[in-house]
């Protein structure tokens, strides 16, 4: 692994420790962890290759990091104080964003480190064309859990707005 995908991949872990500590959703909320998987995926996604079940892997990785995307959203606290909605990732969330992200840091070692034969095997045995499927399915993956936890939490949040009452003009004379 390069230092860039080092960086990258603990930066992706590192965001669900932010949002361990209760915090205001804001623009910011939304964009840091947009940035890093754009950042990411503008770096490793050259094509999306579609032979044999490259779609299939690249799908059945996508639905997970969909899974994995929502239910982590569901597993943010949401909460309106004031005029401001506030939200705290709780363990369940946490668990599963260092499952999502953590996978495919943990896939990338492993295949470094001895696994690339066995991959090769599976790919073989599977119909799964090249190493380029394997990275547009992790690397969509987590641009997925990314995008659904972002989009659940803030669906969510919108319950928790508070609406302003229109002003009143005062028409006496």
């Amino acid at each position: 692994m390069t230092t860039t995908e080092w960086i990258t991949d603990i930066a992706l872990l590192l965001i669900v420790f932010r949002q361990l500590r209760e915090g205001r959703l804001d623009l910011r909320s939304f964009l840091i962890p947009l940035g890093i998987v754009t950042f990411v995926a503008y770096s490793y996604l050259d094509t999306i290759p579609t032979a044999g079940n490259d779609l299939v892997l690249i799908t059945v990785l996508v639905a997970v990091g969909a899974a994995l995307g929502i239910a982590g959203g569901v597993h943010t606290r949401v909460r309106t104080v004031g005029e401001h909605v506030l939200i705290k990732a709780g363990a369940v969330a946490a668990v599963l964003w260092i499952v999502g992200m953590g996978a495919r840091m943990g896939f990338q070692l492993w295949v470094e480190h001895g696994g690339a034969a066995d991959v090769a095997r599976f790919s073989a045995a599977h119909q799964i064309t090249s190493d380029k499927a394997w990275v547009a399915a992790f690397v969509l993956m987590a641009l997925t859990e990314v995008v659904t936890r972002l989009a659940t939490i803030f669906i969510r949040s919108r319950s928790h707005t508070v609406a302003r009452p229109a002003p009143v003009l005062d028409r006496t004379v």
